[in-house]
């Protein structure tokens, strides 16, 4: 079982070393999400299904679909059209499916030979359990997380809000 834990960690390894150096945003949010799913995949071994879960949907479901958003919405007319073309060409798809097929092959491995989890952990715990702990002890930095994410998305809407022609930045002044 130990094994499993290496190779995926070796994968993770891998794809956060190639979402690093990839000029291409698109070639690195594909491995982004392999780093995701082989992080997933680890706390998976050590027994943690419900955080692997966690991880898979928070992160390489919804956090992608925002950076691909990102990505769509910075579109710069036909020029990027003809780039998207070149960059979505199939030789780019074949890192990121060798890396995510050994994920898949060792998530298989892990459930139809070993039945699951390969630790079993002395105290489950449940998504009851972790509510309850993030709105007890830990309310105060859940509160302040949230201040913090909504500070972001005031700032991102000041920065993309488009503004009249013929007005700066400060209010009714004419340029």
């Amino acid at each position: 079982m130990n094994g499993v834990f290496y190779l995926s960690a070796a994968v993770a390894i891998l794809a956060t070393m190639m979402v690093v150096t990839r000029l291409n945003a698109v070639h690195a949010l594909l491995y982004l999400i392999v780093s995701f799913f082989s992080v997933a995949l680890i706390f998976f071994t050590l027994g943690a299904p419900f955080v692997a879960a966690l991880e898979i949907i928070v992160y390489a479901g919804a956090i992608m679909v925002l950076f691909v958003f990102v990505i769509m919405m910075l579109n710069l007319g036909p020029s990027s059209k003809e780039q998207e073309s070149v960059w979505l060409k199939p030789n780019a798809w074949i890192g990121p499916s060798l890396l995510a097929g050994i994920l898949i092959l060792e998530l298989i491995y892990l459930m139809v030979l070993t039945g699951g989890p390969t630790t079993s952990p002395t105290v489950e715990i449940t998504p009851k359990q972790v509510g309850i702990a993030l709105f007890g002890p830990y309310a105060i930095g859940v509160e302040l997380a949230s201040m913090l994410l909504l500070a972001g998305l005031v700032g991102a809407y000041h920065l993309g809000a488009r503004r009249p022609r013929g007005l700066s930045s400060r209010t009714g002044d004419k340029s």
